[in-house]
């Protein structure tokens, strides 16, 4: 599976992004996905993931109620839209796939990643 996520920017704070993240390879929707972050000096962290069947969907306490998770199996893509952005969001946005038909919430359970797209939130 090759993944590359898109969308990244400059933003203000309070203002929105929506990150895409496009999939080709083996069949995409036997993969949970999910999207991590990692900001500088700091480990990469888990944000949101999604089931296979985009049923099921899991956010990090931090982001809960302000981004949202979705994915289209027929595009092969996974979105994440992103509102209310702080100055603490800004890092380096990465999608991944999971060999797996259930989420997951740590990298190691990852097995494919995108490049990664830079968020910055200014304030």
């Amino acid at each position: 599976v090759q993944l590359q996520a898109s969308g990244g920017g400059l933003v203000q704070a309070g203002g929105s992004l929506r990150l895409s993240c496009a999939a080709s390879g083996r069949t995409f929707s036997s993969y949970a996905m999910g999207w991590f972050r990692q900001a500088p000096g700091k480990e990469r962290e888990f944000v949101s993931a999604i089931s296979w069947s985009g049923g099921r969907t899991y956010y990090a306490v931090a982001v809960k109620g302000r981004f949202t998770i979705s994915r289209d199996i027929a595009k092969n893509t996974v979105t994440l839209q992103m509102n209310s952005l702080k100055p603490e969001d800004t890092a380096v946005y990465y999608c991944a796939a999971r060999s797996s038909q259930s989420m997951g919430i740590y990298v190691r359970e990852y097995d494919y990643w995108g490049q990664g797209t830079l968020v910055t939130v200014s304030s």
